[in-house]
């Protein structure tokens, strides 16, 4: 699936390059998160996100997480793999706001010893952040915060929030 998420943001950006305009026809987000699991507590992993914009406030992100953690000698990992569209305001030069609608797959697993468990199932991720401009190339992404639906295994967990920072490429 992030495959094709991929292979569309590209076909969307050489759609759009065509017209010169002041706004990145791509960023790359990468940077840590830290995950709020109802039920599993904290975890902590890395984020990864491309985004191909279609003008100066509009675009479509893919978005790639994970999260571990280990308690009482129990792992659990946590993977996402999510995309949908993103609304930037680049009205100011020094920082971009901006609020994305996110769906895909979820998919957690956990182990103790040599027994293990796993299940996926829909993601659902709505929320936004804050880029802080470095240079033309490079941001800070202060905070991204997203609530974060799961639903599988016959089960919906509602009760998730995943914050992340780190740098964004702008090209």
């Amino acid at each position: 699936m992030a495959k094709y998420a991929l292979i569309f943001c590209l076909l969307c950006l050489g759609a759009s390059g065509a017209a010169a305009a002041d706004f990145p026809k791509a960023e790359i987000f990468g940077g840590y998160q830290y995950t709020h699991l109802e039920g599993s507590g904290g975890a902590s992993g890395w984020n990864f996100a491309l985004n191909g914009n279609f003008n100066d406030w509009a675009g479509i992100t893919a978005d790639i997480g994970s999260a571990y953690t280990t308690s009482n000698g129990v792992s659990f990992d946590n993977y996402t793999v999510t995309f949908g569209p993103v609304l930037a305001d680049r009205q100011h030069k020094a920082y971009t706001p901006f609020v994305h609608a996110l769906i895909g797959v979820d998919h957690a697993s956990a182990g103790v010893f040599n027994f293990s468990t796993s299940s996926s199932g829909l993601a659902l991720l709505a929320g936004g952040g804050v880029d802080a401009r470095v240079n033309q190339l490079i941001a800070v992404r202060v905070a991204q915060v997203d609530w974060m639906l799961v639903h599988g295994s016959g089960g919906t967990s509602s009760k998730n929030v995943r914050i992340s920072f780190g740098v964004v490429f702008r090209f």
